[in-house]
């Protein structure tokens, strides 16, 4: 089946009715695989949650840090934030059905030689490792006891991926790398301050696909969240968050021939609209 992903939503669902009109007319009925970060901080993330879960199984969308704030969020666990736009989900009548459709979305995905995360893969990780890795988190998503983990999913440590790692340090490593990482180093110390591109990499880090001999080149990785870094197509790496929500572009690639869609993005929000220090 034809396969498009698409990068970051963020709840620019008008943009993203567009987009998949371009993608009906081109190839009605293909496989759609979202990035992550489906919600928040664009004007309509009801909405978009409400589409790609109609999508039904034709749509794969893994799950990305905006995503697990709002289950956070939902479970009275984090508070809102200034920029968070998820309100109208948590008012809605149909909000326990779209929370738990939510929780129930993989932490990576993986077919015919594509490994789909939100954000990245250790350089330790190769595509067999992350994808049992992802299911240790899933099975705890959609466990009775999912609200206590994401009580203590939140933190920086540890930094640094270990074979040894158990119970939430284990947890709260694999959900960062998956949803959070964009510089480590050369043996996958991750940093998770610096959001800037990839000219910018804090001394001794660089971008996670940069490190050498990581685990997954022999992989096509596709993943979003690094709005800074933008559009990049190398021929094991398919890089898909242009900034809609910032004023930039929503983007899907074809994967079977990499033909590049996008429409372009209003701005909901300018970097000035939200805090200084990111809480997570």
């Amino acid at each position: 089946m034809t396969t498009y992903a698409l990068g970051d939503i963020q709840g620019c669902q008008p943009q993203l009715r567009e987009l998949f009109g371009i993608i009906e007319d081109e190839t009605p009925g293909a496989k759609l695989l979202f990035a992550g970060d489906l919600v928040n901080r664009g004007p309509a993330s009801l909405e978009t949650l409400r589409m790609v879960r109609d999508l039904g199984e034709r749509a794969v969308a893994v799950l990305g840090n905006h995503d697990l704030h709002l289950l956070a969020v939902a479970s009275g666990i984090r508070k809102m934030k200034s920029g968070d736009s998820v309100q109208p989900i948590l008012d809605a009548p149909d909000r326990e059905e779209l929370i738990d459709w939510l929780r129930h979305r993989p932490m990576a995905y993986t077919a015919n030689g594509i490994l789909l995360v939100h954000a990245g893969v250790l350089p330790q990780w190769d595509l067999t490792v992350t994808m049992e890795l992802a299911h240790e988190v899933e099975h705890v998503l959609r466990g009775s006891d999912w609200k206590d983990f994401l009580a203590e999913m939140y933190g920086n440590l540890p930094d640094k991926w270990d074979d040894s790692l158990t119970g939430t340090a284990r947890l709260r490593c694999i959900v960062n790398g998956l949803t959070r990482l964009r510089f480590c180093t050369a043996d996958g110390q991750m940093e998770f301050a610096s959001k800037m591109g990839t000219n910018e990499a804090p001394q001794g880090y660089m971008p996670w696909f940069d490190v050498p001999g990581r685990k997954t080149r022999k992989d096509t990785v596709v993943f979003g969240h690094w709005s800074t870094l933008g559009l990049l197509l190398r021929d094991n790496l398919v890089s898909l968050d242009t900034g809609c929500v910032w004023g930039g572009k929503l983007t899907a690639v074809r994967l079977d021939d990499r033909a590049l869609f996008q429409v372009d993005c209003p701005g909901f929000l300018e970097p000035g609209d939200l805090p200084a220090k990111p809480t997570r």
